[in-house]
């Protein structure tokens, strides 16, 4: 299952897995998003994780569903900030009950429709980490990531021995939220994070991942 489909990174894990033969249920938030990945052959479910309602809606459409992997990638970054600028409240709740929210939301329907062993991934980034960091910019951005990756932390001490969790950072990828100045083309991204997934054990529950696999701090 993948969710957040509409475009860039999750549009591309549909693509990859669809082409590999695997059986897809994808989100996207309107009805072009939603018949661009029907004609990639996975089933379309409408989700906005930014809207309680439609949030609420989710459970009852995967009932019975047994993923045995699941990738979390909505998210958008809000202002690009230089230094500590307050954001505005709107700019805040935004970006907070997307990228932090959102997840919560949705992961908590999830529990009941994984498969045994399954592997769970939110796609964070390495601007959320704290002890690296060595930059301010996009302030905003990177407290909504530092605070998804706390999310999956107390998700992997629930799903334990159910399921193996990890945060992932995409590496900067060329998307629309990336730009076309961006090192990293989505197609190696997504390639390399669903070989990871494929090799994800026990051992590797509740980590921080590059794309790559290596390891980041918190």
């Amino acid at each position: 299952m993948i969710v957040g489909a509409s475009r860039g990174i999750g549009h591309e894990f549909v693509r990859q897995y669809r082409q590999a033969g695997d059986q897809v249920t994808a989100t996207a938030r309107n009805d072009d998003a939603l018949e661009a990945l029907r004609r990639l052959g996975a089933k379309a479910i409408a989700l906005d994780v930014a809207d309680a309602e439609s949030a609420s809606r989710l459970g009852w459409q995967i009932d019975g569903a047994a993923f045995d992997v699941v990738v979390v990638a909505a998210g958008v970054y809000g202002p690009r900030t230089s230094g500590l600028k307050p954001p505005s409240e709107a700019d805040f709740d935004s970006v907070m009950r997307t990228n932090v929210l959102g997840p919560m939301r949705v992961v908590a329907q999830l529990v009941d429709a994984l498969a045994p062993e399954a592997r769970l991934a939110l796609i964070s980034s390495r601007m959320g980490a704290i002890g690296p960091r060595g930059s301010a910019d996009g302030w905003l951005y990177r407290a909504s990531k530092a605070a998804l990756n706390s999310v999956l932390k107390d998700a992997s001490l629930v799903l334990l021995g159910r399921a193996v969790c990890v945060s992932f950072h995409p590496g900067w990828v060329r998307t629309d939220m990336g730009g076309a100045g961006a090192d990293l083309p989505v197609e190696q991204s997504v390639a390399d994070m669903r070989r990871v997934l494929a090799g994800l054990t026990p051992a590797d529950n509740g980590r921080f991942l590059n794309h790559d696999g290596s390891p980041i701090e918190w």
